[in-house]
Parts: C-alpha cells; structure tokens; sequence
C-alpha cells in the first residue's frame, strides 16, 4: 500500500485543469483534490489521506484515462455494494491491492473519494458549459 502512495507524486494536481473537484470523508477526514482534461486524461491529485486513502487515489489515477462517467458511476456504485455488502470485488484493475481495507469500514470513506471526486468534477463541468 505504501508502494501505491508514493506513486502519487506522478499525478501533479493542476489547479488550471478543465475539470477538477475535492472531497472530504465524513468518517476519516481524508481530502482528494483531483484536476483532468476531457476524457479523465492528464490526471493530477492533492491527496491527504491515510495509507488507504492514498493508496485508492493511485489504483484509480492508474486506470482512470478514458473512462467515461457512465463507467465512473458503475464502478462507484460497485465498490460501494463491495464495501457495504460484501459484493465481490469489482472489476477495476489493482483494486484487489487494497481489499484488506475492505474489514475496516472507518477506511470506506476514503477509498471511495477520487471516484467521488470524479463525478464531482464530472458534474460540474456539465453543468458550466
């Protein structure tokens, strides 16, 4: 997981980004500040999370580039049903990386921020143009 969070400082955060958005956890307190262009492409983040928080914001910067907000909300609502409900895991690459967070449900919160951010951005960009 620590791996994962160094790995963050290839994804500088761009304040002049087209989209961007922050999230706070309710549970933990953990931020994720995101910035993309079109297409979730060039991806930056301003992370200050726990390990696990850090860690979800890697797996998702890694495998975010394309995707469009239909698959966003997919793979939020599935890792909610993941965490929540014991769902099995979703089908979004490196995630089984942090599956062990799964039995700490104080950590929930942060593992979901950059998809919520995401959409955050996402839906606000709509909204502006």
């Amino acid at each position: 997981m620590l791996a994962l969070a160094v790995e963050l400082a290839r994804y500088p955060f761009d304040g002049g980004a087209a989209y961007s958005a922050e999230r706070r956890s309710k549970t933990c307190g953990s931020t994720v500040a995101l910035s993309f262009e079109a297409g979730l492409a060039n991806i930056g983040l301003k992370v200050t999370a726990c390990a696990v928080g850090q860690a979800s914001a890697a797996i998702f910067a890694r495998h975010c580039e394309g995707k469009s907000k239909d698959d966003i909300v997919q793979s939020a609502d599935a890792i909610t049903a993941w965490l929540d409900h014991g769902e099995p895991l979703p089908d979004w690459p490196d995630l089984h990386l942090i599956a062990a967070a799964r039995d700490y449900p104080a950590r929930h919160g942060a593992i979901l921020l950059p998809w919520k951010a995401a959409l955050d951005a996402l839906s606000s960009g709509e909204e502006g143009r």
